[in-house]
Parts: C-alpha cells; sequence; structure tokens
C-alpha cells in the first residue's frame, strides 16, 4: 500500500489537519532580518511549509510521487507536526486513513456530487458543503 500512503500523505500536504503550532524562542536569534528575542512565542505554519516551492516543487499541483523514494526533505512535511511534539496519534491516524482508502476502492466507484466544491478553512480545512458523493457498490 506504498501508492497509497503516497497519496494520503499528498492530500495530508495539500490539506493538513495541523495549521500550525505556537513555540517559545530558546534564544535570541535573527530570521530574514528581524530580531528574534528570547522568549518570545512564534507561530510556524504547516500549511506554509507545505507550500513552499524551495521544497514542494508545484506545491498547487497534487503529485503523491512526490513521496517516492526517501520524500521530502526532513522537517518541511509536518501534518502530525514533528520532533518530541509530534501527535502521538500519527500511526493510528495512518492505519484508519489506509484501511478507509482500501476499502473505499475495492468496494465501490464513487462520484462527487458537487465537482467543483470549495474548501473553506474553520479552523480546519473542509469542504463547504460537506463533500457529498455517490456510492455505487462495485458488481461481484
Amino acid at each position: 500500500m506504498k501508492y497509497s500512503w503516497n497519496v494520503a500523505c499528498e492530500v495530508l500536504r495539500v490539506a493538513s489537519p495541523l495549521q500550525g503550532a505556537f513555540r517559545e524562542a530558546i534564544v535570541d536569534f535573527m530570521f530574514n532580518r528581524f530580531y528574534i528575542p528570547k522568549g518570545w512565542k512564534l507561530y510556524w505554519s504547516a500549511n506554509s511549509t507545505h507550500k513552499n516551492p524551495e521544497f514542494f516543487p508545484e506545491p498547487n499541483k497534487f503529485d503523491p510521487s512526490r513521496f517516492e523514494g526517501s520524500g521530502p526533505t526532513p522537517c518541511t512535511f509536518v501534518p502530525f507536526g514533528g520532533g518530541p511534539r509530534i501527535c502521538p496519534g500519527k500511526e493510528y491516524a495512518r492505519l484508519k486513513i489506509l484501511v478507509f482508502m482500501h476499502h473505499l476502492v475495492k468496494r465501490f466507484k464513487w462520484e462527487k456530487v458537487i465537482v467543483d466544491e470549495k474548501i473553506v478553512v474553520d479552523p480546519m480545512p473542509v469542504p463547504a458543503k460537506g463533500l457529498p458523493v455517490k456510492l455505487y457498490p462495485h458488481k461481484p
């Protein structure tokens, strides 16, 4: 199911379940000519990281092949956070995603009811109308 996980990762890159998080600067430092003093609270954005063309060429293109081989540069794909604060449910989420995808693809043909449905962020990215689909069971 390597390709299925590549597809799931690309979906997570495009519509990350984690919008970002706050961190505290532990030392004074400069970033893009801005002085950041120790103790300041900083917000990092997973969406900005996932849409950075330096790490993900053509960031608006859906391309599961980005995750083949060794995949993206470490610390650039962070839908579950990273480091010591990574989501403890990451592997459980992976399992649930893959099992769901397997059953959806193997048991049903499906089509979107609203072809060009918009995605809204409130605070998580979700389809504006709930992503209604028509499911057609595969004939045995």
